[in-house]
């Protein structure tokens, strides 16, 4: 059971409307768990759709590269709900493998297994990030070899943003959608 109950229907006309932005068209299951705990306080909601939103729908990375990056962070983070959502939904749409989504449960996978190079970048600086809230400068020119500016600082705003969500949802003890991918428990 969440710590914070979420939103049931029916929902109030402004809380409906917003909740409809933040899911795709056409979805047949309820806004999201955390949406709708995150509409207990609809100001706050309205701050974080704004980055969420953007980083998901206008960012500068790649779509694949931005799912690795959040499956990583989201398995380091051991965050079963949002890893869960993202594996069901737009990692699979991005052309993640079932063994790719896998290996970013698993730390220990070696990079040489089923990344390309400027993916085990990816994981590297999601790894050193986590552990260290630093980049050493080799992580950083590895993946500076691959991405601009703008998407370098993407990348890390990304990182940051669902090392984020990873604590709201763990803080909050939401409980995985009963359609998302389940985590991996080995």
């Amino acid at each position: 059971m969440p710590r914070i109950e979420p939103l049931a229907p029916p929902y109030a006309p402004a809380v409906d409307q917003a909740l409809r932005r933040w899911m795709p068209p056409g979805v047949s299951h309820e806004p999201l768990t955390l949406f709708r705990v995150l509409h207990r306080n609809p100001e706050l909601a309205s701050r974080m759709f704004a980055l969420g939103a953007g980083l998901l729908g206008h960012g500068l990375l790649p779509a694949i590269d931005r799912e690795i990056v959040i499956a990583r962070v989201t398995a380091r983070s051991d965050c079963a709900y949002e890893w869960g959502v993202h594996a069901a939904t737009l990692a699979r749409q991005a052309g993640l493998s079932p063994e790719q989504l896998r290996a970013t449960t698993r730390p220990d996978t070696p990079v040489s297994g089923p990344w390309l190079p400027r993916q085990a970048a990816l994981l590297d600086a999601v790894d050193e990030l986590h552990d260290t809230t630093r980049l050493t400068q080799p992580a950083w020119d590895a993946v500076r070899a691959y991405y601009d500016e703008a998407q370098l600082l993407e990348l890390v705003v990304l990182i940051g943003w669902y090392r984020t969500i990873s604590c709201l949802a763990n803080g909050l003890l939401l409980e995985e959608e009963p359609w998302g991918t389940r985590f991996p428990t080995t």
